[in-house]
């Protein structure tokens, strides 16, 4: 048949043409469908790290939390978040860390450094605090914008435990004690809001004291310090030379009671050797008498050296001589007479 459309396509091609767009049309819908669906598998599997747990919102409300692995959910009805509850997360306050490496850097935070102690002193307080996530659904819903309340209630309770404590405990030797105070503490408090943390610990970082007063804050330590040598010092040589003086001391007066009880005791006896010999004597005076005489005598004798003793009654007695007194006499006339020859 001709063509009386002047090239135009005829009904017949027309008919072919709106199956075949139909036919193409069936098919992308098609195609769609088949890339909705995988697209909806996709969106329902979904994995869950070791460190993590995830929890399932279900038309926005809390339906469960999900352990570690592959799992499955409702697409476009449930929602998923990720909680890392056994992993160690940290806040710092007073600084924040710019780059963690071998040489780390960090940037001071002055707002939240600068605190008044006790006694009125201005101190820098850095701390970290170290926590871990124990009930996602605690942590996720209970509390809004929980990381900034945290902050919040990390910072009012070191203000508190700090201004409950002098300059020289929040700089040297309470560090110990206020990370401890601070950790029951705030534990307590995330308990009472709700938080689901659990606080490992508190640890104090490098505290000084303002730029401004730092020269006058060291010299003071350094006073102090030269203070606590000098009275070790002292008390090292009160140590040394106390004791040995009370010793000495000791020593002294025990000679002394010592002798005294010596002379007593010699003294009490003396007195009760004279009364026995007074009462003997009473009782039979000629024999004590001459019994005394002979023991006295038996005492001195022997030191006087060689005696001869004659009885002044006894006549016609020629005297002997003792030979070594005239050897004696005559060494000594000798030696009379050598000294007088020799003399001008």
């Amino acid at each position: 048949m001709a063509d009386n459309f002047g090239g135009g396509a005829s009904p017949l091609d027309l008919d072919n043409l709106g199956k075949a767009v139909r036919d193409r049309l069936g098919g992308l819908k098609i195609i769609a469908l088949v890339v909705l669906a995988g697209l909806l598998v996709l969106s329902s599997v979904y994995t869950v790290q070791p460190e993590e747990v995830g929890v399932i919102l279900r038309l926005g409300k809390y339906a469960g939390t999900k352990d570690p692995g592959l799992n499955f959910k409702i697409p476009l009805i449930d929602q998923l978040e990720k909680v890392p509850v056994r992993r160690q997360l940290k806040q710092e306050f007073g600084f924040r860390s710019e780059s963690v490496a071998v040489r780390s850097s960090f940037v001071g935070n002055a707002e939240e450094a600068n605190m008044l102690t006790g006694d009125l002193n201005a101190a820098v307080v850095e701390w970290v605090v170290q926590y871990r996530v124990v009930d996602p659904y605690q942590y996720l819903y209970r509390v809004r914008n929980l990381d900034d309340t945290f902050r919040d209630m990390s910072e009012a309770v070191m203000r508190k435990v700090v201004g409950d404590r002098t300059v020289n405990e929040v700089l040297t030797v309470g560090r110990a004690d206020i990370e401890g105070t601070v950790k029951l503490e705030l534990q307590e408090l995330c308990d009472q809001y709700e938080t689901g943390i659990d606080i490992d610990q508190v640890v104090l970082q490098s505290n000084n004291p303002p730029e401004p007063v730092k020269p006058s804050f060291n010299a003071v330590n350094q006073a102090e310090q030269e203070l606590e040598r000098l009275v070790n010092e002292a008390e090292a040589e009160y140590n040394r030379v106390i004791p040995r003086a009370e010793g000495q001391a000791l020593q002294t007066i025990q000679q002394a009671e010592g002798y005294a009880l010596d002379r007593v005791n010699r003294a009490q006896g003396d007195a009760t050797r004279f009364n026995a010999l007074y009462a003997e004597f009473r009782q039979a005076p000629e024999v004590t008498r001459k019994r005394l005489f002979i023991e006295t005598m038996e005492r001195v004798l022997p030191k006087v050296g060689r005696k001869i003793v004659v009885d002044e009654d006894v006549d016609g007695l020629t005297p002997i001589m003792s030979f070594e007194g005239v050897s004696a006499a005559r060494s000594r006339q000798a030696a009379a007479q050598q000294a007088g020859e020799g003399s001008p």
